[in-house]
């Protein structure tokens, strides 16, 4: 793919290796149908996952969330994928957090296909938290060690992931048992 040659065909390609990278599946959205809302800020305070404050990639520290949605806003397309993986049951903690880890893989694999390709302006979004390193640089209170690499949460950038997946053409959940996954590369397409 050669700058501006963007076409159906040429996201299909994209859909197509994102898939033989082990995604579930993918779409390429435009990103002015992407739902931003504030009111994911809130839930990161919440801190659910815990990981507000101990997370460079998180919130407080990953940025003011209005300034956040509005570089979402500065992208033309994303990539949007899923992985979906089975658990024993629904309370499977364990397999949970081994399907996150087989996801984050996936986005590593996805981050170097998109280094390769003539996108000049990209930003990696991911799922709860940036999971680059074992132990996050901010709990041991030192710089980032890998900004190039780190990945924010859609949640973070303020992106509703259950529309984010609808307008993709995914299911945000995928049956009984199982857990759903999702990332996206938003990209420029000059």
């Amino acid at each position: 793919m050669t700058q501006n040659q963007y076409s159906p065909e040429n996201y299909a390609a994209l859909i197509e290796h994102a898939c033989d990278l082990g995604a579930y599946r993918a779409g390429v959205v435009s990103v002015k149908d992407i739902h931003l809302d504030r009111y994911f800020r809130s839930v990161c305070e919440s801190n659910g996952c815990g990981n507000y404050g101990r997370c460079w990639m998180c919130p407080p520290d990953a940025g003011d969330i209005d300034e956040l949605m509005a570089r979402v806003r500065t992208y033309d397309k994303a990539l949007v994928y899923q992985t979906v993986s089975e658990l024993e049951d629904s309370y499977d903690f364990e397999g949970m957090m081994e399907a996150a880890e087989r996801h984050n893989v996936l986005a590593q694999k996805i981050a170097g296909y998109f280094a390769l390709l003539p996108f000049g302006k990209k930003l990696h979004l991911g799922v709860g938290g940036c999971h680059i390193c074992k132990v996050c640089a901010k709990k041991t209170n030192e710089p980032c060690r890998h900004p190039e690499l780190a990945m924010p949460s859609l949640e973070t950038y303020g992106i509703n992931v259950s529309e984010l997946a609808a307008s993709a053409g995914m299911k945000y959940i995928n049956g009984t048992n199982t857990v759903t996954y999702f990332s996206a590369m938003l990209f420029c397409e000059e």
